[in-house]
This record gives structure tokens, sequence and C-alpha cells, in this order.
């Protein structure tokens, strides 16, 4: 190898000029550097592309949360749909600026780098003021479902009713109406989708009368539902998320003081692990606050955590205003060891999916 160039001249006591052996020594070590960079940037590479940090920050509002991730064939680019709040509406008061709002998109060719690309266009306005929440979106048989929280307004506080839409798209851009999920009551939000080894569709959903507990029920069709009841409620929480990894199930559950993470073999009977994650702010730019209302996007052996956070909320009490309300994406990659699931939110994020079709 040329990097042991200058070890064997001075082994076998060759006789060189100093300034022959400058040169050798110089050469050597811009070839050793090469090599090194080389190698590294070859591990970076099979790792994946490096994660913006911040992820992601909508341009109009400066508000986005409660991210999911799909894959849109059609266009072969990753899509994010997300609430779109109003952080920088500075006259709203109350919990305004957190109603009204339309579902943002932001999209994506590798995982990693976002950019804002519209808001959906979702036909179901029956009121003037209407607010569109926390959607849950997925493909099935060359349908795209969306599953909505609706409130019929902008109110100044949380005593109104919620329901849960089903919506069909084409092209994830425009979506239709279907019909208004027949769940446990009408203070229902943030619904998570998972079809069962046969073919029936479970829904985990909010239930804000019961000490936002998380409870499920069962459809053949996404129309009609047969409600099971409770699946946790240990601590309240919301923004389920069900995925598999690891050979096991889990329920991903924001606590609003990091988030809870719950384990299953079959999808019914769920164990929640001691330690919540993303609990503890990070270092990073735009991160040293609470993660929260998440999603999971696994890849072979690989999973990444999609997850916003109020960056100003760095003080506690904190102040109301445009900097304690804006919100933004960031994601981390998920870490498993003996059963368990953490996360280093300052660790670099190399992001790399499997291709789609």
């Amino acid at each position: 190898m040329i990097c042991k160039t200058y070890a064997e001249i001075k082994n076998r006591n060759l006789t060189l000029t100093s300034f022959q052996l400058r040169k050798v020594l110089a050469l050597t070590l811009v070839v050793c550097g090469v090599v090194l960079i080389s190698d590294v940037c070859f591990a970076q590479k099979k790792k994946g592309k490096l994660a913006d940090k911040p992820l992601f920050r909508d341009p109009i509002f400066d508000g986005a949360a409660d991210p999911v991730i799909v894959w849109n064939k059609k266009e072969k680019k990753w899509f994010m749909f997300y609430t779109n709040r109003r952080a920088n509406a500075v006259k709203e008061t109350g919990v305004t600026w957190v109603h009204g709002t339309r579902i943002g998109i932001a999209e994506s060719k590798d995982g990693a780098t976002w950019k804002y690309r519209d808001t959906a266009n979702i036909n179901f306005r029956p009121t003037k003021d209407y607010t569109h929440w926390a959607p849950d979106v997925f493909e099935s048989e060359g349908t795209y479902h969306m599953f909505l929280t609706y409130v019929p307004g902008i109110f100044t506080d949380w005593s109104h009713p919620r329901n849960i839409l089903h919506l069909t798209s084409s092209d994830l851009i425009n979506w239709d109406y279907k019909s208004t999920a027949a769940l446990i009551n009408d203070k229902v939000i943030d619904a998570s989708l998972y079809q069962l080894n046969d073919g029936t569709w479970r829904m985990w959903y909010n239930n804000e009368k019961d000490g936002k507990s998380i409870y499920y029920a069962d459809s053949k069709d996404l129309e009609n539902w047969d409600l099971k009841g409770r699946a946790v409620g240990d601590r309240g929480g919301e923004g389920p998320k069900i995925f598999r990894w690891k050979n096991r199930y889990w329920m991903l559950v924001d606590n609003w003081a990091g988030m809870s993470l719950y384990y299953s073999d079959d999808l019914t009977k769920w164990t929640r692990q001691p330690k919540r994650i993303l609990e503890e702010p990070g270092k990073g730019p735009e991160d040293q606050a609470i993660g929260g209302h998440a999603d999971v996007v696994v890849s072979g052996d690989r999973a990444y955590v999609y997850y916003f956070t109020h960056p100003g909320r760095t003080k506690k009490p904190a102040a109301d205003g445009v900097e304690t309300r804006r919100s933004l994406i960031q994601v981390a990659e998920l870490e498993y060891k003996e059963g368990v699931i953490s996360v280093d939110r300052d660790k670099p994020v190399y992001v790399k999916f499997k291709k789609k079709k």
C-alpha cells in the first residue's frame, strides 16, 4: 500500500536526500488522507443521507406538528402530512391559533431533506370555519386513505366536539369525503390504523372523555366499526402510532412529557416499557424541548421516528406567544437493545429508506 511507503523506506535503510524524503512523506500523508476520507464517505453513504436539523419548518404558519409519512407511488417521492398550526397568527387568543388549520404537505426524495409542497385539498368543509388535525395516511389496493380529526369551527378552548373522518384520494393531494367514523363519542382524535393478519383493519384513537385514554375499534371495510373499548389507559396521552419492528408490535403514545412505548404480540394486550423516549431535551438546533406526536417509518431493520417539538419551550412556565407556539419536525433513529427501544436525539441521523416501486 502507498500509505506504507515512508515506513518501508526507513526500515530498508534506503538512501534518499532530505528533499526526496520530504516529498515521499508529503505524498504519503496526502494519499493516506484521501483513503481515510474515502472510507468515511463510503461508510456514511452506506448508512444513508444525513438528515437536516431541524428537519422541516412550515413556511406559512411555522406550526408543523403531528407528522405522518407515506410513499407517493406516482411521483416517486415521500409525502409528509402534518397539522399546520397557525403559530404566527399574533392576534389569536386562547387556543384559536391551534384551530382553523389545514393539513400541510412536505415532500422528499430521501426522507432526509424536505421542502414545502402545498396544503391538502380536503373536500369536507361543512362550516365556514373548520379545523383539520392529525391525519393518518396509508395506501391500500391502489387507493390512499386518510383518517382525519375534524373540529367544526375555530374555538378559544377545548370544549367542543371533534370526530374522525375517512377520506380517499388517488394522488395524495385531492381528498374526497367517505364517512364519519361512528366511535365511542364525539370527543375523539388522532386515529392510527393497522391491518391485521386476517385483513381486518384496527383503528386506535384518543378518547378524550376517558382521561384521554387510547381506545380501539375494528372494521372489515374501513367504514363500519366494531367498538372494542380501551387499549391502554395507565396515563393520559394522544397521537398513538402502531408499527412492527424487531418481531414485536409497538404503540407509541405522546404523554406531553416524552412518549411512552407499549409492546404486544397480538395487537390487543399491551405492556409499557419503563422508560419513555424523547423526554429529555436534545442539544441540537431547535431540539431542546420534549418531543411529541410522532410517526415511525420502518425500513428493513432500521426505524426512524419523525416527531414535532416546540423549540421555544425551554423554560417552565413558558409564556404564551409566537416563540412558544411555533413548532417544527425533527427525526431520530430508534435504537433497540435487549427488548427496549431508546433514542439518542443528539446523534447525526443518516436516513436510508428501502427503494419503493
